[in-house]
């Protein structure tokens, strides 16, 4: 009786056992289906839920990578892709590897990291024409995204120096008009010492008349009075 009951009981675990593998599969199994069909949230869903069973799957993790990489989700597409490198050892798979996370930095203009993924994925399956491909393509991105960079510093520098220079123009604008009401100013205090009031004038012109007067006074003095001769002798 111990015996058989003891036979019973290792036959539940192994039928658990059993039941447990194939819900974990049956999981990442309908994932792909739902993957293929363009269903990429239900299809994350189910990739999560066999992973909850089992963490420790390669093809879980790197299926989420995809399912979230077609969501546009791409730092957790490179998490997940991340995370599938501790679970396989087989060079190709782990260049399958950095070959998405090389399309996941590209995807969000990563250029220079990109570019480093794909050069793993290379060092691991350097035949990979795919992955020759994307990395001429990221070297291609980064050149122009470098040379658009250098144009907008350039546009911008130049931009700084007009505003520079229309600064200087404004100052000298400035000083210039300031110059010249200076030279105005001087001008018409300098008129101001010429002119005199018309107090002034009066006085002067009166006071010529009276000089005027006295002078005629003396030359009728001088005119009426006789003429002394010298006598004769």
């Amino acid at each position: 009786m111990k015996t058989t009951l003891n036979i019973l009981f290792m036959i539940i675990i192994i039928l658990s056992a059993s039941v447990n593998g194939q819900s974990k599969r049956g999981l990442i199994n309908e994932g792909v289906e739902l993957y293929k069909n363009n269903k990429f949230a239900d299809a994350e869903v189910n990739f999560k839920k066999g992973l909850e069973k089992d963490n420790n799957m390669f093809q879980g993790h790197f299926n989420l990578g995809d399912a979230y990489y077609k969501q546009g989700r791409y730092d957790e597409a490179m998490q997940s892709f991340q995370n599938s490198l501790s679970f396989t050892d087989d060079k190709y798979n782990k260049a399958k590897v950095y070959h998405n996370i090389g399309n996941s930095l590209l995807k969000a203009k990563k250029y220079p990291e990109s570019i480093g993924a794909y050069k793993n994925a290379l060092k691991l399956n350097p035949d990979d024409l795919e992955t020759k491909y994307n990395l001429s393509y990221a070297l291609n991105m980064m050149k122009q995204d470098q040379n658009q960079q250098q144009k907008q510093n350039q546009d911008k520098q130049d931009k700084n120096q007009d505003q520079n220079k229309d600064q200087q123009q404004d100052q000298n604008q400035n000083k210039n008009d300031q110059n010249k009401d200076q030279d105005k100013q001087n001008q018409q205090q300098q008129q101001q010492k010429n002119q005199i009031s018309k107090e002034d004038a009066e006085r002067i012109l009166e006071a010529l008349k009276n000089n005027e007067q006295d002078l005629q006074k003396k030359l009728r003095q001088v005119k009426g009075k006789p003429v002394v001769r010298e006598k004769d002798w």
